[in-house]
């Protein structure tokens, strides 16, 4: 295995190991998009988030912050599609493709995080830790997604999207969230680049708040959608709204706004989150699977 000093280039390690498997791994490129969202949407719940990325940006995109990576069998079908980079995320269908991309993770300086269903991080790792960069921190999440039927709550009447108005009030929030999940602060690291991510969620009207005189109550952010399902992020309710049904109502009104044009609603909760949990399950969100992240050094 190769050691933190002797890494190669990207490049150079894809024709070593191509030449060394019965699968080919190569950089993605925008005349694949068709086929790379097909092979995605067969598990359209689980794979969402890096669906997601293709749709919003496309393959080829500094906006990804990183790389998309296909693993293909000698009859040239996909077994595997992978983000490699900030945020490395996966879809595979056979071990040898998650070897391939975890060795090609091995190679990447740029990468925050890696994230899945639990069993796929956990082989992802075994095979990236020996040559690749330490753990520096890890969390359990649980998935939850929610369908038809939608529990009626009372409705805010001032639940609404995001302008820039509000992105100050948005920015320290999201920054907070942030740091508490993985221990690194955007506003130290990336400051300019973090605020331009939010507003563009603002700009693509992906952001919803409640604000109340003048004080954000509520905030939610849109990040993948698609026919099957809607995933939601970065999900915060005021500490001093919080136990006042606020946070439930919110969701429920969100709910019921957002499928109409998706099948169902999905959020991943720290395992931890035992009150945050409680709320979805009212909202009527069943769990759907286990998922892990591993912060990088």
């Amino acid at each position: 295995m190769m050691t933190p000093a002797t890494k190669l280039n990207p490049t150079t390690h894809i024709a070593a190991l191509n030449a060394l498997q019965d699968v080919s791994v190569a950089r993605l490129e925008s005349d694949d998009k068709a086929e790379v969202l097909s092979f995605l949407n067969r598990r359209p719940l689980h794979t969402i988030t890096i669906t997601g990325f293709i749709r919003d940006n496309g393959l080829v995109s500094p906006l990804n912050r990183g790389t998309f990576y296909g693993c293909r069998n000698r009859k040239g079908e996909l077994e595997g599609v992978a983000l490699i980079g900030h945020a490395t995320l996966m879809e595979t269908t056979t071990d040898r493709a998650l070897q391939a991309f975890a060795e090609i993770a091995q190679t990447r300086s740029d990468m925050h995080m890696i994230m899945g269903e639990r069993d796929r991080v956990d082989e992802f790792w075994n095979y990236y830790v020996d040559g690749g960069r330490q753990m520096r921190r890890a969390c359990r999440e649980l998935l939850m997604d929610l369908q038809w039927p939608v529990a009626v709550q009372d409705a805010f009447a001032n639940l609404r999207l995001a302008t820039v108005d509000d992105l100050d009030s948005i920015i320290p929030i999201q920054a907070q969230m942030a740091f508490d999940e993985s221990g690194v602060n955007p506003l130290d690291t990336d400051p300019e680049g973090f605020r331009k991510r939010c507003l563009r969620r603002i700009e693509q009207g992906r952001t919803w708040v409640l604000v109340e005189s003048d004080e954000l109550l509520f905030k939610a952010e849109v990040i993948s959608e698609s026919e099957e399902v809607t995933y939601l992020e970065g999900i915060w309710v005021n500490p001093k709204a919080r136990g006042s049904r606020t946070g439930l109502r919110c969701i429920s009104q969100l709910a019921r706004t957002l499928m109409t044009n998706t099948a169902s609603l999905c959020v991943l909760v720290n395992e931890k989150n035992l009150s945050a949990q409680k709320m979805y399950e009212r909202a009527g969100f069943k769990l759907r699977g286990i998922y892990d992240t591993i912060f990088v050094y």
